[in-house]
């Protein structure tokens, strides 16, 4: 048989080293347009409180009880989700319960009770001691991780405000191709990355400033915000879920944690009749078949030789480490202090035409110029440190993944991949046995059926 490898032909390594030095170029061309941003809270441009919603906010906001009613609603709804998904096995309770959390926790909680948003909350707790974690937001963080671990992804399938609305807006999903998946896939450590370095160094919350969905959350905005918003919501009905496969942080977390879960939706192998109805319908790439069947051209296992991988993965880990310190600096500048050290310096060069409020504040507060400059250049330092590590912490992402390349797992049956399975119960509407389950399909129509497909 040929060698695959770089030069053969069908999906070898080639897609996966464009892929992964394309993140590299999106890191470089989009990260000194991120570090223009001005470090502000979260907040969304022109948005004003509905007066259903400010009476809402008044009544629930001043009372610390709402905060462990929120923490109770969210550990409910996990449970229950897990419930749905693993035993009931009912896509229409997923759906429902998808609609009941995106309205609390999303239109009237205005989606802050988050545990994505939690992330950052939590690194600047463990890097700054003065930091104090309220204890509801350590527990909205741990929560879903521990029932991960327990249940599989059902967070993200039906109580996560944002991968409901995602979910619910998914009329016409199309499968992109895998390898497609894969790479873009590894985005969201990225983002996780930039979201702790930004909250670490700065108190920054990234994460928070581009909630793609925020908008429609506290119902307004500017016009830029809206288009960005309705430019996500848009793409997300052919391309089912695009934040939470492509961006989420919580789901980078949720890819390591989530094949490790004890209880999770399973393809039952005594019942499974190979249809492979739930591969074809699976928007997510998430159902493997089994090792001995036919693969996809998709899914052939890439073999290239050592040396190879090892040359590639000694080049990525040297990018991922050398784009981290040149861009150090650049992301430094989502810190005020740095953004107006840059302002004074040009003012005392002649170079700005006018001051600004900032540096005219400065100014009268009587700080000696030497001082802030010291400061803005520790703050540049500690970017560039924290910059190195997280293109260390991509390199080791991309590197596992091309060693998985070579050594593919094996599956005996069809079952779905865990990292990946959002346990939205799609599968379950066109799964034969489930249909015959659900008095759906009599034993007779259901024989017929496995005839007319046959084997595999």
């Amino acid at each position: 048989m040929p060698r695959r490898g770089l030069n053969a032909t069908g999906v070898g390594m080639l897609p996966w080293v464009i892929g992964i030095l394309a993140i590299g170029v999106w890191f470089v061309l989009f990260g000194p347009a991120l570090a223009q941003t001005e470090l502000v809270r979260p907040h969304v441009p022109g948005y004003e409180t509905p007066d259903w919603r400010a009476k809402i906010k008044e009544a629930t906001a001043p009372n610390p009880v709402w905060d462990y009613v929120d923490v109770g609603f969210l550990v409910v709804a996990i449970g229950a989700a897990s419930y749905l998904a693993i035993r009931a096995r009912s896509r229409r309770g997923l759906v429902i319960l998808a609609a009941i959390s995106l309205f609390w926790l999303g239109f009237v909680r205005q989606g802050c009770i988050c545990p994505i948003g939690a992330i950052q909350n939590v690194a600047l707790t463990l890097a700054d001691p003065s930091y104090s974690l309220p204890l509801t937001v350590a527990v909205l963080f741990v929560a879903p991780i521990l029932l991960t671990l327990a249940f599989g992804r059902t967070f993200c399938g039906a109580v996560c405000p944002l991968g409901a609305v995602q979910e619910l807006v998914a009329v016409l999903p199309m499968r992109i191709p895998r390898w497609v998946d894969e790479v873009l896939g590894l985005l969201p450590y990225g983002y996780l990355g930039l979201g702790i370095l930004t909250a670490v160094c700065s108190g920054y919350f990234l994460i928070c400033q581009y909630d793609p969905f925020v908008s429609f959350f506290r119902l307004g905005a500017n016009f830029e915000v809206w288009l960005f918003s309705f430019a996500f919501l848009g793409l997300g009905i052919i391309v089912a879920r695009p934040y939470c496969r492509f961006l989420c942080p919580l789901g980078a977390i949720f890819r390591i944690v989530a094949p490790l879960s004890r209880w999770h939706l399973k393809i039952h192998p005594s019942r499974c009749i190979s249809c492979r109805l739930c591969e074809d319908v699976c928007p997510y790439n998430a159902i493997r078949r089994a090792t001995g069947q036919t693969p996809e051209a998709s899914e052939i296992p890439v073999k290239t030789s050592p040396l190879v991988v090892a040359l590639l993965i000694g080049a990525i880990w040297t990018v991922g480490a050398v784009s981290g310190f040149l861009l150090g600096p650049v992301l430094a500048r989502l810190d005020w202090r740095v953004q107006l050290a840059e302002q004074i310096w040009y003012e005392e060069s002649g170079l700005a035409a006018e001051t600004t409020d900032a540096s005219d504040v400065f100014r009268k507060s009587g700080t000696p110029i030497s001082e802030l400059y010291q400061q803005a250049a520790a703050i540049e330092n500690r970017y560039r440190f924290g910059a190195v590590l997280v293109g260390i912490w991509l390199a080791f992402v991309a590197s596992t993944k091309l060693v998985q390349l070579q050594t593919p797992a094996r599956r005996d049956e069809y079952e779905p991949e865990r990292s990946k399975c959002y346990c939205c119960g799609r599968c379950f509407r066109f799964c034969p046995i489930e249909l015959q389950r659900l008095g759906l399909l009599d034993e007779e129509s259901l024989a017929v059926y496995v005839k007319s497909r046959g084997p595999g």
